[in-house]
């Protein structure tokens, strides 16, 4: 672990309890930074919501724009969260501001959460460094999540919305989706990915009580492959755009979202094509070539992807890549699959069964699933799968018995493990 994230745990509880009153008192005793934000984008959202951010913030750069950004969870170092201008936080500027945070905490008598204080943090930290614009990403649901203290947001994002989190969000679609609706607010326009009816029916009546427009995908805006590239389509023009650097159809769909953003801030064309080829975001479907895995992957002339999708609906956009690579360039398939222990691994492999990927079941540190059980679920989902000790014991396996295309996926911690083992691959 990291020292910032081992200062944040040794000094925080580490539940997640959603609610806005700790939050409020924390931000008051700061000086309430979040009033003092550049404009904001907030994006809420089950999958795609870090691609999205993502994808605005290098378009938005592309345009000369210097950005704020903050994301979750980190995948080695906590400093990831918090981007400042275009640049992530050094620990010479952070470790004050933790200070300050502490302070505050100690004279408010407020109880803040790990997430309640890393998001204070980064509102003090984006509150003193200029930028023209901040990029919120909500931590978990909306209503009540930390970072829904912003009060006018210059737009709201919505990226798609499906089944996670069930123990404190819940099992109905509809129920989840009023939840991730709660960052819309009074008069401030809603860009809104394509839903499920039932999730855009709630979406709509969120809306409608706040007085807040929306922009919807498939209505308002369309985006698709074509010839290679990417067409996006609205009300008023076509755009012919280069494909985005980020690998899958599902990031069509995030880039057509992230487009439809940056024609609300009127930039320009050539920005949206030139962000759209720089775009990086790490672990999702990210081809690794250096470090350990890497160099193992290259000696044996073998592909290795790395992915942190951890719900069904991730496994489905994992499985429509993998198909859609297949088809043009089939290789045998191995999976080498880690997941926290509370996440619903049957719809992720049920996503995936079709794929005829060999499966390899791991552990990482922290709360994850028994490898042995994670197998057995896989093999229920007619996949064959093998428990190993380790990610290395398993790349070595499935490298061995032949896979030329090999996919570390499952969740994020994991791919934080795999990137953290060589400074070579750290996020930055």
């Amino acid at each position: 672990m990291d020292p910032i994230s081992e200062r944040l745990r040794a000094r925080h509880p580490q539940r997640i309890d959603l609610s806005l009153e700790r939050m409020r008192v924390l931000c008051a005793a700061l000086g309430d930074p979040q009033h003092r934000l550049p404009p904001v984008i907030h994006v809420a959202g089950t999958n795609g919501k870090g691609s999205t951010v993502a994808f605005i913030r290098a378009i938005a750069e592309a345009a000369g724009l210097s950005v704020h950004a903050y994301t979750s969870p980190h995948l080695v170092r906590f400093n990831e969260r918090i981007r400042l201008a275009g640049q992530l936080i050094a620990d010479e500027a952070l470790n004050p501001i933790l200070d300050r945070m502490e302070a505050a905490i100690d004279a408010s008598g407020s109880q803040a959460t790990v997430f309640e204080s890393t998001t204070a943090a980064a509102f003090v930290a984006m509150s003193e460094t200029p930028a023209d614009l901040a990029i919120i990403e909500v931590g978990l649901g909306g209503i009540l999540d930390a970072t829904n203290i912003i009060e006018r947001p210059l737009l709201s994002v919505i990226t798609p919305v499906d089944l996670d989190h069930a123990e404190f969000l819940g099992t109905s679609l509809r129920g989840i989706a009023v939840e991730k609706a709660g960052i819309l607010k009074p008069g401030a326009r809603g860009l809104i990915a394509r839903q499920a009816e039932e999730a855009m029916a709630a979406i709509e009546l969120a809306a409608a009580a706040v007085h807040a427009p929306l922009t919807v995908m498939g209505v308002d805006f369309d985006g698709w492959a074509e010839r290679g590239g990417m067409a996006f389509q609205d009300q008023s023009r076509f755009l012919d755009l280069p494909a985005p650097s980020l690998t899958g159809p599902h990031q069509i769909a995030n880039a057509a979202l992230a487009v439809a953003v940056a024609l609300e801030l009127d930039l320009p064309e050539a920005a949206i094509a030139e962000g759209l080829r720089a775009v990086r975001w790490p672990a999702r479907m990210q081809r690794l070539t250096a470090g350990p895995y890497g160099d193992a992957a290259r000696a044996a002339d073998a592909e290795l992807w790395l992915d942190g999708g951890h719900n069904p609906h991730a496994g489905r956009a994992l499985a429509e890549t993998l198909l859609e690579r297949q088809s043009r360039a089939p290789r045998p398939l191995a999976l080498i699959v880690g997941m926290l222990a509370n996440k619903d691994a049957g719809g992720f492999f049920e996503a995936l069964k079709g794929t005829d990927a060999a499966v390899f079941t791991v552990p990482f540190e922290g709360a994850a699933a028994e490898p042995q059980a994670l197998a057995a679920v896989a093999q229920g989902h007619g996949l064959g799968a093998t428990a190993c000790g380790s990610a290395t014991e398993a790349l070595e396996r499935a490298l061995r018995l032949g896979a030329g295309r090999v996919v570390i996926c499952g969740s994020l911690y994991l791919a934080g493990e795999v990137l953290g083992a060589s400074r070579e691959t750290w996020p930055d």
